[in-house]
C-alpha cells in the first residue's frame, strides 16, 4: 500500500490549474495550424491568426488566455492500492482555491444558484471520482467555461431513433449553439448509461486529446463523420464564417438499458483548457 499525502495533491492541482489559465494545449495549437490549412475563408484564417496571437500574449504574460477562467472540473481516478493521507476532496478544493485567489483569477462560482452569492475563490470544483487499478492518483482538470457551457445540450432519445436521431441532435445543438461558444469548438459526445451518465461522459469526451480518436472503430468514424457536418454548417471560426466549426468531435459511450437512447453534448470553446496530473 503507498501512502500519498494529501498536500502533494493540492499544490500540484494548484500548478495546473494556474498554468492552465495562461497556456492552452499545444495540441489545440497545433489545431490551430491544423485549421488555418483546411479554413477556405480569408476572414475564417485571420481570425484563427488572432486566436495563436492571443495565446502567445497569454503565454508570455502569465495572463489568462479568456477573462472567464472557468469552472474548475476534475476527473480523479484512485488507485485502490493508495492510501491517501488527509482529505482528498478538501485537498482538491485547496489547490483549486490556492490557484484561483494565488493567481488573480476569476472566480466564477456561486454559493447557492439561485441566491446569487459568490464564493470568492471559485470553489466547490465540480469533481468525479472512480476507483482504478494500482497505486496512483490520476486528475484530469479542466477549466469549463460557462459561455460554451450553455451551449450544451441533453436528450433522452428513444431506441427507435437509432443512430440518425443520435447525429441529428449532435450537430442540431452545435448548430444552435452557433456562434456563442466561441468557435472553432472542441465537441463532447456521451451516448448511453442513463441521465446522468451521458452527462459524465460528454464532459469526459470534451476535455479528451483532439488527437485522440475512440479505440472503437465504429465510433472513431462516427467523431469523423460528426466533425466533417459541423464543419459544413458554415458557422466558422468566431461565429464570423468558414469551414472550420469545429477542431474535434470526441464520443464516450455506456452500456444503457435496452428502453433507452441517453445522448448529451458538452461543448467546449476552442481554448479547451485541460490538463493532466499522475501523482
Amino acid at each position: 500500500m503507498r501512502t500519498l499525502n494529501a498536500a502533494q495533491i493540492t499544490e500540484a492541482i494548484a500548478k495546473t490549474a494556474s498554468e492552465k489559465a495562461y497556456h492552452i494545449p499545444e495540441e489545440i495549437l497545433r489545431g490551430f495550424d491544423q485549421a488555418m490549412k483546411n479554413e477556405k475563408s480569408e476572414t475564417g484564417i485571420d481570425v484563427i491568426k488572432q486566436l495563436k496571437e492571443n495565446a502567445a500574449i497569454a503565454a508570455k504574460g502569465e495572463v489568462p488566455y479568456c477573462q472567464d477562467t472557468g469552472t474548475a472540473v476534475l476527473f480523479v481516478e484512485v488507485g485502490q492500492d493508495v492510501r491517501i493521507e488527509g482529505n482528498l476532496e478538501d485537498a482538491i478544493n485547496e489547490g483549486v482555491r490556492k490557484a484561483y485567489v494565488g493567481s488573480f483569477l476569476r472566480k466564477s462560482i456561486y454559493k447557492d444558484p439561485l441566491r446569487r452569492v459568490n464564493t470568492g475563490d471559485n470553489t466547490p470544483a465540480v469533481i468525479h471520482y472512480s476507483i482504478v487499478p494500482g497505486d496512483k492518483v490520476r486528475i484530469v482538470f479542466g477549466a469549463k467555461g460557462g459561455g460554451s457551457e450553455n451551449m450544451s445540450k441533453l436528450i433522452m432519445l428513444k431506441p427507435s431513433d437509432g443512430i440518425e436521431g443520435v447525429k441529428n441532435f449532435v450537430i442540431d445543438t452545435v448548430s444552435q449553439g452557433g456562434a456563442n461558444a466561441c468557435p472553432p469548438l472542441v465537441v463532447g459526445v456521451g451516448i448511453g448509461g442513463n441521465f446522468e451518465k451521458c452527462a459524465i461522459l460528454a464532459k469526459k469526451a470534451a476535455l479528451r486529446s483532439i488527437e485522440e480518436r475512440n479505440a472503437d472503430p465504429f465510433y472513431a468514424e462516427l467523431e469523423e463523420e460528426f466533425k466533417t457536418k459541423c464543419n459544413n454548417l458554415g458557422i466558422g471560426p468566431m461565429g464570423l464564417g468558414g469551414t472550420v466549426t469545429v477542431l474535434a468531435v470526441n464520443i464516450e459511450v455506456y452500456s444503457c438499458h435496452l428502453v433507452a437512447l441517453p445522448v448529451a453534448v458538452n461543448i467546449n470553446c476552442h481554448a479547451a483548457r485541460h490538463g493532466e496530473i499522475v501523482l
